[in-house]
């Protein structure tokens, strides 16, 4: 049985004359974490968009769980057990913790009353409490309003979805890049977390300390394509600001796997 759980090949996104995203082939393992970096408008949030199906790629191939995927949309990047955190969060701010975790997939009762079905909010609310324990996010009143919490627990609560259901990996674009220190902490320690778990995961991010804190192995982008694949343990992040910048060009790259 193979390791691999997600591999792109050739994996390009062309708006009109630009090349965003250009033969991207890259390879993740279970339970490994890889950090995509790289300078604005290289490609990381392309890359992740044509992954999870937000945006539909011009050519190139997913391989999701060793099965080719060409996903219509989010949802369906979710339903075969992609969980995404995004820049935006796409929190509800008018709903408490359980409502946002399970909206658009919410657990019902009673389903042979067909249409008249209802909504099962205990079964919602203990397994947004199971999500919470797993991925050590401490949250005092689940029944807040997203509105009415810290930019750091909307965060943890976005985080959280991930573990509520049955992910088989998480992306994560930028999860701290608005948080202050103790909220960055505490989003790092969640991704630390999953770690322990054996969950693998994406992380897109420009903050050097926390890549070299939080993953296995360093991709970098450059206009648009993948330059880099460098194990953390065999380079440091003078070296990975050389392959941003392109005082190295990555001519040696010969794939992320």
């Amino acid at each position: 049985m193979s390791d691999i759980i997600l591999e792109t090949k050739g994996l390009t996104k062309h708006y009109g004359g630009v090349h965003a995203l250009e033969d991207a082939d890259f390879v993740l393992r279970h339970g490994e974490h890889v950090a995509i970096m790289g300078d604005n408008g290289a490609g990381k949030s392309t890359f992740v968009r044509q992954i999870t199906g937000v945006e539909q790629r011009t050519r190139g191939t997913v391989l999701f769980d060793q099965q080719e995927v060409n996903f219509s949309g989010p949802l369906d990047a979710r339903e075969a057990g992609i969980e995404t955190v995004f820049q935006t969060l796409a929190l509800a701010d008018d709903l408490n913790v359980p409502d946002n975790l399970f909206l658009g997939r919410e657990k019902t009762k009673f389903d042979w009353l067909g249409p008249f079905r209802l909504l099962d909010y205990k079964g919602m609310r203990d397994d947004t409490l199971a999500g919470l324990v797993k991925t050590g996010v401490k949250i005092p009143n689940i029944k807040n309003t997203i509105a009415n919490m810290s930019g750091g627990q909307r965060q943890c609560v976005a985080i959280a979805r991930t573990a509520t259901f049955a992910s088989k990996l998480t992306i994560m674009d930028e999860p701290t890049a608005a948080l202050g220190v103790q909220e960055t902490e505490q989003v790092e320690n969640i991704v630390r977390t999953l770690k322990e778990q054996g969950e693998s995961l994406i992380l897109v991010s420009h903050n050097m300390r926390q890549v070299f804190d939080l993953v296995d192995r360093i991709i970098v982008f450059r206009r648009g394509r993948i330059v880099a694949n460098l194990n953390k343990e065999d380079t440091d992040g003078q070296d990975v600001v050389a392959y941003i910048t392109g005082a190295k060009t990555g001519a040696e790259y010969e794939g992320a796997a």
